[in-house]
């Protein structure tokens, strides 16, 4: 039909996704065919340098890698992952507004955290499950291996690390890949140092304690003058694996907790606490029985100090408590930004800045 003399043709645009001419142009992403193609043969490029490269790379997650992924609330670059093959560890990191969360706990807008073996990642509002597993590298190339850094000047995750790369000078380089659905047993490297309480826990030289439900170890790594760890023999890999059924099982690792610290000599001097980290940095869920004295050369950065007297951790009877009452355990939002606060006295609230000095101070409270 040709055009009347008031009707005007419609000019030609160029559409700036496809390139081609059209007289409706496509203005949004989402919708356009060519796009989507485009953003997911990019993506797939990027995720082959990712797997066949070894130390730290970032990959994009988003409905363009997964093309069952159709909610509308999981734009493109929805989640960067930056896998740290060498530290045995994925940082996670959610770009967009909708809640992504690693074992039911939201990383939030702009903020990162890591994910290790075990633990479940939700793309989206609870939504589209992925687990993490390290596979050794096929061509077992050695050369991008990094040497860790010296015991001295490393945390605790640092230290297991260094201790079980000595121990496997022969073991081949880690690769990422990312399963999609639910999560499956998987078949890690037991050398490997977030695994390091499952070795530990099976060592007779380690037990102090054990029975047929836990076992009590001594902390290879102790932030006091005692310091052990009450673990499950039962595998449950962190503390928002915990629910409901778990509840007689936690309170029998608070009783076994509290008799460690009625048969220690100097239970009448200190003050002791039993409880989780929010955010653990080992696999396999784990009791803290610790003094609160806090004299210890492992006790090194503010992250150590922090992680022990803020609400980074949580009572052994909140924990009991969340089970009873909610089934489940539930981690405030922006939690392990506690890690980063003030050092500050957990006895008079005094601030100190810095370790050394935070130490000098203790033994005003803890005299030998």
């Amino acid at each position: 039909m040709k055009p009347t003399e008031t009707e005007k043709p419609r000019k030609m645009l160029k559409c700036r996704f496809a390139g081609l001419s059209a007289k409706r142009v496509i203005t949004n992403p989402s919708v356009c065919l060519i796009y989507r193609q485009l953003c997911w043969v990019v993506a797939q490029k990027r995720l082959s340098k990712t797997k066949s490269a070894l130390g730290s790379k970032t990959i994009f997650f988003g409905p363009s890698l997964e093309v069952t992924i159709k909610d509308k609330k999981c734009p493109w670059q929805r989640v960067e992952l930056k896998a740290e093959c060498n530290k045995g560890y994925v940082k996670v990191k959610q770009l967009g507004l909708n809640p992504t969360s690693v074992d039911s706990v939201v990383v939030g807008k702009g903020n990162e955290i890591k994910i290790k073996p075990g633990q479940q990642l939700h793309i989206v509002n609870q939504l589209y499950p992925y687990t993490v597993q390290f596979k050794e590298d096929p061509n077992g190339n050695h050369s991008s291996t990094k040497r860790p850094r010296e015991p001295a000047s490393e945390d605790r995750e640092s230290q297991r690390e260094a201790q079980t790369m000595k121990a496997a000078k022969q073991t081949e380089e880690n690769s990422l890949s990312v399963s999609h659905g639910e999560p499956k047993a998987i078949s890690e490297n037991v050398g490997h140092w977030s695994q390091g309480l499952k070795t530990s826990m099976q060592d007779p030289k380690m037990q102090v304690y054990k029975d047929d439900k836990v076992v009590v170890i001594k902390d290879k790594y102790p932030k006091a003058r005692h310091h052990w760890l009450v673990l499950p023999w039962q595998s449950i890999p962190s503390l928002k694996a915990l629910c409901e059924e778990h509840c007689d099982l936690v309170k029998h690792m608070q009783r076994v907790g509290d008799q460690m610290i009625q048969q220690c000599p100097d239970s009448s001097s200190l003050r002791f606490r039993t409880g989780y980290h929010a955010i653990p940095s080992m696999s396999h869920v784990h009791l803290h029985v610790i003094s609160q004295d806090f004299d210890s050369p492992c006790l090194k950065n503010k992250k150590h100090w922090n992680s022990f007297t803020t609400d980074y951790f949580i009572e052994s009877h909140d924990v009991i408590q969340m089970l009873e009452t909610d089934g489940k355990i539930t981690v405030t939002e922006g939690t392990g930004e506690l890690l980063k606060l003030p050092l500050r006295c957990h006895m008079c609230r005094k601030e100190l800045p810095t370790i050394p000095a935070l130490k000098e101070h203790l033994k005003s409270h803890f005299p030998r």
